[in-house]
């Protein structure tokens, strides 16, 4: 079915050419956006490269002030970040609710560093004159009252206290919005750097001690990140140019912008969509909701971020809910795809009766196509004519049943509308995994996908 499906596509699948410089194989990681200021604030699971949006954007005749660039799945505000640094319009939506505070404070850049000294010293003087507490277990006793277990395994019960004041104490004594968002970032930006478990992203393991969080302190660390971060801003905005420009963020659904976004808005689209590998970004960020008291069980996560996303992994999925079948419109307006995808589903539908955990990969497929097949087609009404649409993504194969979604997202625009599709191959993905018994042998890729409207 692969064959008959891709034969008549404009490309064909191939492994990723060797003289691909490794810089460019890496702009769908989140790498040089770690050393970049502002946009190391927060290291949010499979975001992208700062310099694929720039180079991107430079190889465009767009006019700063005026033209306006658009990402519907806005994440840490990478391409709105460099938008703004660039003197570009922008718009930005993202679903996760605590993602998207995050991602708004990088944009108060005019934050005054006088009231940020203010509530320092503040907190300063009471850390210093607080007593530390000789019953432990009393403390500890104490903290579980408060926090979820997972929290509790992640900190020193002391280094837990530090960061538990900050947090209560932030918003009685700060008056200023934008300096509470900026140091309420810097806390959850804290969260990690402090804690004894492995918290690399994306995983959280209580049982793996991290040596390096043993002799970290909350309000230390934490300083120092609030001083690093104002520092950012003096970087970001010596580099950023002088022309005046506009940043509307979103909290919402991409799959309908009309409410938010007229028709015809954007000169430009550059996101990087969530990849069909079961990949949970609600419960990635389960560290900080349960921390900032937004959360304290799966369910609670669930109700108030996991039902807000585009479905991308089974934990999602309940097998009952008929959202899970495909969309009539898409059938219609994308018959080859729909008929592909059928036939994998078919088969993922058969394999998760006999494979280990029973996962719902099938339901996962259709989801993710109805899903990304409105927010194309939502895309192709915000941009103008005669622009274009980059989708950083990868392809998948769970359970070993190949997925292109970057040919098949490609040919999705062309059937709503887009005058053509293109794929730039960056790199193969998955060669670490190779030793691991459960692991498909099927190569998978990331590529950028270009819609031309």
């Amino acid at each position: 079915m692969s064959t008959l499906l891709f034969e008549t596509g404009r490309q064909q699948r191939t492994k990723p050419k060797t003289d691909v410089p490794k810089e460019i194989q890496e702009w769908g990681t989140f790498k040089d956006s770690l050393r970049a200021p502002v946009h190391c604030w927060f290291t949010y699971p499979a975001g992208f490269s700062h310099k694929a949006v720039q180079s991107s954007i430079q190889r465009e005749e767009f006019t700063p002030g005026i033209s306006t660039v658009y990402d519907p799945f806005m994440g840490s505000g990478t391409t709105n970040l460099v938008a703004k640094t660039m003197g570009f319009n922008s718009i930005g939506v993202e679903a996760h609710p605590f993602v998207y505070r995050i991602t708004e404070s990088k944009f108060n850049w005019d934050v005054d560093i006088d009231s940020i000294n203010e509530v320092v010293e503040q907190l300063d003087k009471y850390f210093a004159k607080r007593k530390k507490h000789a019953d432990e277990k009393a403390l500890t006793s104490r903290l579980k009252a408060i926090f979820p277990e997972l929290i509790l395994k992640c900190y020193l019960p002391e280094t837990l206290d530090e960061l538990r004041i900050i947090r209560d104490f932030l918003p009685r004594i700060t008056t200023s919005t934008e300096t509470a968002e900026f140091l309420r970032t810097a806390l959850v930006c804290t969260l990690r750097d402090v804690s004894i478990a492995a918290t690399g992203w994306p995983y959280v393991a209580p049982q793996k001690i991290k040596i390096t969080g043993m002799s970290k302190k909350g309000w230390d660390t934490f300083k120092k990140r609030v001083f690093k971060m104002y520092n950012d801003l003096f970087d970001i905005r010596e580099i950023a140019v002088s022309t005046p420009s506009t940043h509307r963020l979103i909290l919402g659904d991409s799959r309908d912008t009309t409410e938010h976004i007229k028709d015809a808005t954007a000169d430009y689209i550059f996101t990087s969509p969530p990849y069909l590998n079961n990949f949970d970004y609600a419960d990635r960020t389960r560290l900080e909701l349960y921390f900032m008291g937004e959360a304290q069980n799966w369910g609670e996560i669930t109700e108030n971020v996991r039902t807000k996303l585009i479905t991308s992994a089974t934990t999602q999925i309940n097998r009952s809910d008929p959202r899970y079948n495909f969309l009539t419109e898409f059938k219609i307006d994308c018959p080859q795809e729909h008929v592909f995808l059928e036939n994998a589903v078919k088969n993922l539908s058969e394999l998760r009766l006999i494979k280990g955990g029973k996962k719902s990969y099938d339901l996962m497929v259709t989801g993710y196509f109805n899903d990304m097949y409105r927010i194309i087609k939502d895309n192709f009404r915000v941009l103008r004519p005669g622009c274009k649409a980059l989708y950083i993504l990868g392809d998948s194969a769970p359970y070993g049943v190949h997925i292109p979604t970057d040919e098949l997202i490609g040919r999705i625009g062309v059937a709503i509308g887009f005058r053509r599709y293109s794929i730039r191959l960056l790199r193969e993905r998955g060669g670490k995994w190779e030793k691991n018994p459960q692991r498909h042998n099927v190569d998978l890729r990331e590529s950028i996908v270009t819609l031309e409207k």
